[in-house]
């Protein structure tokens, strides 16, 4: 009997033994846990404070990662998702409309800002441009009286500046990594079309002439536009390329021009533009016209500032030189 006893004993000496060794493990694991997630956030928070400059010279200090955001204009808001930080934007301007997820998040204006609704929606960072400057002067004031940033967006002109605002927005939200990874897709996109049209012969190469709107108020893009830059890119001849900026032409000086193709951008506000331009008088002898080159191409994909505009790169030499597409 005292032996078996004996054994009871040692087996329950042994059980507590493990016991309080489990639970020290246990206790270093759970040291060890937080010692891991203490690291992980100081990482996470390893560039914050941040100060940067915005287009007018303002600087704003941002004392963490921004994770609610205020976008008052798409060209910012597509970057913003492209990046991966759309799930941040809580507020986008009522011209949003690209990626289909903008269609859930609050509205707040467009070129009159509703500053209640911004300032309800308590935004960490609120990312403005240039454009806008104008018209919402008295709204941004009243908006950093209420100790909400105000991070102002260049008016992105070409390609490289839009390389400069990818970079500067990742900057702002706490993304510079994803944001050199899409300028480096976007490079690799365009020059991917870049090559590929550069197989047209010169004697071959197509003059466009381009539309941003119908008539009788016909404005096209010259020298110094995304426009000119993505013909250029494409192998194309832009038939206004003797004039500077965006500009009204009328019909006598467009059919003058004669271009070989007739690219339109405002198919989501008439109905019909391509039939609009082959049905317009004097312009029979149009080769574009005559040879039923009119085409319209949705004007975000090649004036917006920001990673689709390869899409519009694309966009453009489909239609220009449809028989270099016709294999893939």
């Amino acid at each position: 009997m005292k032996k078996v006893l004996n054994i009871l004993f040692l087996v329950m000496l042994f059980s507590l033994l493990v016991a309080c060794g489990q639970e020290d493990t246990d206790s270093e694991n759970t040291g060890a846990n937080e010692e891991e997630n203490a690291v992980e956030e100081t990482e996470v928070e390893a560039g914050y404070p941040v100060s940067l400059t915005d287009a007018v010279g303002n600087e704003i200090t941002l004392e963490k990662e921004p994770e609610r955001i205020v976008s008052l204009i798409p060209s910012n808001t597509e970057i913003t998702f492209a990046l991966g930080q759309g799930e941040k934007i809580v507020g986008v301007s009522d011209h949003d409309n690209y990626p289909e997820e903008v269609q859930e998040i609050e509205k707040i204006g467009g070129m009159e800002l509703n500053v209640e609704v911004i300032i309800a929606l308590e935004p960490d960072v609120i990312l403005a441009h240039e454009l806008g400057l104008s018209s919402a002067q008295e709204a941004f004031e009243q908006l950093k009286e209420a100790g909400i940033d105000v991070f102002v967006i260049e008016d992105a002109q070409d390609i490289a500046s839009t390389y400069e605002t990818i970079d500067t927005i990742g900057k702002v939200v706490g993304a510079e990594e994803e944001a050199e990874q899409v300028i480096s897709e976007m490079k690799e996109g365009f020059a991917e079309i870049e090559e590929l049209t550069s197989a047209i012969p010169e004697d071959e190469r197509q003059s466009v002439f381009f539309e941003n709107s119908p008539a009788p108020e016909i404005y096209t893009a010259g020298q110094n536009t995304f426009i000119q830059e993505l013909l250029d890119m494409i192998h194309a001849e832009n038939a206004a390329s003797d004039h500077e900026g965006w500009l009204a032409l009328d019909p006598e000086a467009i059919i003058e021009l004669n271009p070989d193709v007739i690219i339109t951008s405002y198919g989501a506000y008439i109905e019909d533009p391509e039939g609009e331009v082959l049905s317009r008088e004097g312009f029979d002898s149009v080769e574009a016209v005559a040879n039923e080159r009119v085409y319209d191409i949705h004007a975000d994909l090649i004036t917006r500032s920001g990673p689709r505009l390869v899409d519009g790169a694309r966009a453009l030499a489909e239609v220009v030189y449809p028989e270099l597409f016709d294999e893939e």
